[in-house]
């Protein structure tokens, strides 16, 4: 049969991106990558805001465990798609393969405008937050250049503006940062894995310390009594939510799934090294094995940080309390649980040795994203999506360096902007619905490509997909009805996309 009728299968259309890029990513690298990816400074505060809107040690557990189910699950159902389609972009590949080049463009638009870019500028700016730990001097109140306050503007139940542009002794450290990490990873994809796979090491090593030291030697008996004899407190038919004015348990999974945009942001970005894919050797193997073992690591070490925090402070807490013990885990001083647990241990000492943590945290967590990101830019930029320029690859270190360069431009611009904070408020609603759709494309892909060649199936294919798309889809409804200030304008964000996907298209022929 000629091929010009025979149908041909899309990942098996080599592409000159494939040839072009560098196989450096082994199996370690990978799944370094995931790691690193994910573990950022959310793990060391989003729980006290989890316990505040819960109310309950059950309740905070709860989150972090259907968190982990959900990541585990996307995980193992993406490990199919990225041993299937091997290709630079990853997730980007498979939105445009299996629903449509529309639907990949979507993705990445959101990704370049907020979800990559916002996240690396959050991440950045931290690590000027807790360097301030040590040097007061770097604080977001010491303004080198202040250019303006924008007011607040209200549009119905959403609040934009409301920020400080310009640049100050914190962000500028994060934009020192960020341009020294894009400068990195020009020079091969190897030299950015080995400076990831460093850092990686030492804040999982950092994260299994707090775990040790807070399960052997900072229990303190007050705390398990009053956490774990009344464990599940406000889970029953009495259970009150005075956030989202419900009760009973009805109320608790509305809680949850409201409660939960701390916990999954925090677990997020696991899905940056099939970006890379293009990169990695053995993807068929390499890439679900990474996926898993990433994923599943990560979660473990979430969950056992939570009980360590319920094992050394009390869950609920005085907002005005004098001493960490006091605040407990709610009230947490700026949050901060891990340095409130470690201040427990060794005393003052404890939140400058948390903060050196956080540092090596935040610096490997970008390296990853860093890295990760720009290779879907190069991705779209192949199929006439983006800058031409970021589909060009460094002639020597074959590193797509244009788009490193789009990348850091763009992030540094948020940054001084002080938008990245709003910006991160909106991207779980969108990141849930891109992981919805393309949980979504495995069942089209396994309908409309029935004879592909699959090395890995997604294991509890159907049912465990399937249960991921119903939680997923209920956490979004329960977000757009009671926290619409933060879904709204993320959805606006996606659906801008479309005119300017028609506009771009129409500039390049792209595929279908």
């Amino acid at each position: 049969m000629s091929t010009e009728t025979q149908p041909l299968v899309a990942h098996e259309l080599p592409t000159s991106q494939d040839q072009e890029l560098v196989k450096g990513l082994g199996l370690t690298s990978s799944t370094t990558l995931v790691m690193g990816s994910m573990i950022g400074s959310g793990i060391f505060i989003v729980s006290a805001d989890i316990a505040r809107q819960t109310a309950s040690p059950a309740l905070l557990i709860i989150a972090w465990l259907v968190t982990g189910f959900m990541t585990i699950v996307a995980a193992l159902s993406y490990g199919e798609l990225a041993a299937m389609m091997p290709r630079a972009g990853g997730q980007y590949v498979y939105l445009r393969e299996s629903l449509g080049p529309l639907w990949g463009f979507l993705y990445g638009w959101t990704l370049f405008l907020v979800i990559q870019t916002g996240t690396i500028a959050a991440v950045g700016v931290a690590f000027g937050k807790f360097l301030g730990v040590m040097f007061p001097s770097i604080s977001s109140s010491n303004w080198i250049l202040h250019l303006w306050k924008v007011p607040p503007i209200h549009i119905g139940p959403m609040v934009l503006g409301n920020m400080d542009v310009g640049i100050n002794t914190q962000n500028i450290l994060g934009i020192i940062l960020i341009i020294a990490l894009t400068v990195i990873n020009v020079f091969g994809v190897k030299t950015g894995a080995m400076v990831q796979n460093i850092f990686t090491i030492a804040k999982v090593a950092a994260l299994l310390g707090l775990v040790g030291l807070g399960l052997i030697v900072a229990r303190n008996p007050e705390a398990v009594a009053a956490n774990f004899h009344n464990f599940w407190a406000n889970t029953g038919a009495g259970a009150a939510f005075p956030s989202v004015g419900m009760t009973g348990m009805l109320g608790v999974f509305v809680i949850v799934a409201v409660a939960q945009v701390g916990s999954l942001f925090s677990a997020d970005a696991w899905n940056n090294v099939t970006f890379t894919a293009g990169e990695v050797k053995n993807p068929s193997r390499n890439l679900p094995l990474s996926l898993a073992l990433g994923a599943g690591t990560v979660i473990g070490l979430y969950i056992a940080c939570n009980f360590v925090y319920l094992c050394v402070l009390p869950l609920m807490g005085d907002p005005h309390g004098t001493t960490v013990i006091a605040r407990g885990i709610q009230y947490a001083t700026e949050d901060r649980v891990a340095t409130a647990v470690m201040q427990v241990i060794f005393g003052a000492a404890g939140a400058t040795i948390m903060a050196i943590a956080i540092l090596i945290s935040s610096f490997g967590c970008n390296n990853g994203l860093i890295l990760a990101g720009a290779r879907v830019y190069y991705a779209m930029a192949k199929d006439g999506l983006f800058f031409k320029s970021a589909g060009r690859l460094h002639p020597k270190y074959k590193t797509p360096t244009w788009s490193l360069a789009v990348q850091c431009v763009w992030t540094c611009i948020l940054c001084i902007s002080g938008s990245y904070g709003q910006l991160l408020d909106y991207i779980i609603f969108a990141v849930l619905v891109f992981y919805i759709l393309t949980i979504i494309g495995l069942f089209v892909l396994r309908r409309t490509q029935p004879n592909a060649v699959r090395p890995y199936r997604a294991i509890g294919y159907p049912v465990l997909p399937a249960i991921y798309i119903v939680m997923a889809l209920f956490i979004d409804v329960v977000l757009l009805r009671y926290k619409p200030q933060y879904t709204w304008p993320g959805l606006i964000i996606v659906l801008c996309g479309i005119p300017v996907y028609y506009l771009w298209s129409r500039r390049e022929k792209v595929p279908a």
